[in-house]
């Protein structure tokens, strides 16, 4: 947690309401996401109980497995919930637009919109990605055979779950307490913050109160808890209502001895009270997902979800190529690749978040990774002669409040002109404020003279932090994967699915 969410943390207990982290929605929002809220059964290793789902607030589906620990179920759940899931992302894959070849890559088609699925926490990820582990290795021939849609479905949503919801900055699979923690800090703990009820109590405390009633962030999330108005988001039941509802249920179905009638009445009263525990954190999910609408998106949401899009494109037609589906575990090459693409996309998240948002910047001056305030002379004119060409080389001395604790040399840059990267030539104090002079050295142009505008103009308020002047440097290359030095294993055997993999997938 940086100091500035911290400091939110203490305003929001004092005001007894959830106060603002951002400014901007930092996270791209698609027109019709496809809301998910796993449930399964306690105890057992990706069994899924129910589901509901859909890409409209009020036409929500409700899947559910009447008997969770009979295999047979299982996979009709897991092939009725892949026709809404794929289904969902083939209607993502209509119109393309063309990307013009570069260095590093020929001319290539890329889908227009992708899919972004959203789900009440954490929890609901790791659901997804039990569900994709257990989905992705079967087949639709053989002894046991599966509806030919639950391997694809297995393989999306390992994509999903494991591959683009840990990477900074995408949107394709978010859990919404995570989304909104990020943009509002509460009174409670951030395990509280886990609660969707809760959570939001904390930042829409009047939505919990009756008519009449008003009530502060603490007693409204008192009241979201109370888990026979507000279950919890899952994605794992209650011991309350396993042992009142659930067993008796289950235990019922099991008895029926094939009667019909008692088993279409115990499905509906079974459907009945898995729809009841699952409506009010539908209700909560579309009313997040409202709130993160309110804000202005940020500058940066475009390219974000253009990488979003291009890594779906990749994705998708592999799997219409017939890709494998992906291994159990990763190789070390390609382990050592994820850790950079992650650590990569992370400094860039982070730097684009800075340059959308003053108030993230403004957690940089808390660090003493920034500073701000009013340029107070400029020598434009001024030149680095010791060349055989003259460059142009201006010093900006700026005035700044903030304690300056950046050491000389340092590459620094504004969110007005980030590609611009200032030295630190000197920081000198004066009274209780800190004089700070610059040196530009890029971002000028080609000429003898600095392009107009390129110069900051004496009265004028920047921002500088080390962090926007970041330079991301490649990784050493990598040994390809025939070449494992045996440090690391060796050389992998190449990966082919097998009976054993689904099996361990389900105990």
């Amino acid at each position: 947690m940086s100091a500035l969410a911290a400091l939110a943390r203490v305003e929001a207990f004092a005001a007894d309401r959830a106060v603002p982290l951002a400014t901007v929605r930092h996270v791209h929002l698609s027109p019709h996401p496809l809301v998910v809220v796993p449930i399964l059964l306690a105890g057992e290793a990706a069994a899924p109980l129910a589901a509901l789902v859909g890409t409209e607030r009020a036409d929500p589906q409700l899947l559910v497995v009447r008997q969770p620990r009979d295999r047979d179920q299982r996979f009709a759940f897991l092939a009725d919930l892949a026709r809404i899931v794929v289904g969902y992302i083939e209607a993502r894959r209509g119109e393309t637009e063309v990307v013009e070849a570069t260095r590093n890559h020929e001319e290539w088609e890329r889908h227009l919109d992708a899919p972004q699925l959203i789900v009440p926490n954490p929890g609901g990820i790791d659901a997804l990605r039990l569900l994709g582990r257990s989905a992705r290795f079967r087949s639709s021939q053989g002894p046991y055979p599966v509806d030919p849609l639950v391997p694809v479905l297995g393989r999306y949503l390992t994509w999903f779950a494991e591959d683009r919801a840990p990477t900074a900055g995408s949107s394709v699979c978010l859990a919404l307490t995570d989304v909104l923690a990020a943009h509002w800090a509460t009174g409670q703990s951030a395990l509280e913050d886990q609660h969707l009820a809760a959570l939001l109590a904390w930042i829409v405390p009047e939505r919990f109160a009756t008519a009449g009633q008003r009530l502060t962030g603490s007693q409204a999330a008192a009241l979201a808890e109370d888990p026979g108005r507000w279950p919890s988001a899952g994605p794992a039941t209650d011991p309350e209502f396993d042992t009142d509802v659930l067993s008796p249920l289950i235990s019922a179905q099991r008895n029926a001895d094939g009667d019909p009638a008692v088993e279409r009445r115990v499905e509906n009263e079974l459907r009945a009270a898995l729809g009841e525990r699952l409506a009010p954190t539908w209700d909560l999910m579309w009313q997040g997902i409202e709130l993160l609408r309110a804000l202005p998106e940020a500058g940066h949401d475009g390219h974000r979800w253009m990488v979003d899009r291009g890594r779906f494109t990749d994705f998708a037609r592999g799997v219409d190529e017939g890709a494998p589906p992906q291994p159990r575990r990763e190789g070390a090459v390609a382990a050592a690749k994820r850790l950079a693409d992650l650590e990569a996309a992370q400094e860039s998240y982070d730097k684009q978040r800075a340059l959308d948002d003053p108030l993230v910047l403004a957690g940089y001056r808390v660090t003493g990774e920034a500073f701000a305030g009013t340029v107070v002379a400029v020598d434009a004119e001024r030149q680095d002669t010791s060349g055989r060409t003259p460059k142009p080389r201006p010093h900006v001395w700026l005035r700044t409040a903030d304690p300056v604790v950046l050491r000389k040399g340092t590459k620094v840059a504004c969110p007005q002109r980030p590609n611009q990267r200032p030295v630190i030539v000197a920081v000198k104090r004066e009274g209780e404020d800190h004089i700070v002079e610059l040196e530009l050295v890029d971002g000028m142009g080609r000429r003898a003279i600095p392009e107009e505008g390129s110069v900051p103009e004496e009265g004028e308020y920047r921002c500088y932090s080390t962090v926007l002047a970041a330079e991301r440097f490649p990784p050493p290359p990598l040994p390809e994967v025939a070449a494992t030095p045996w440090t690391h294993g060796g050389p992998p055997a190449e990966y082919m699915p097998t009976g054993a993999d689904h099996d361990e997938e389900w105990h």
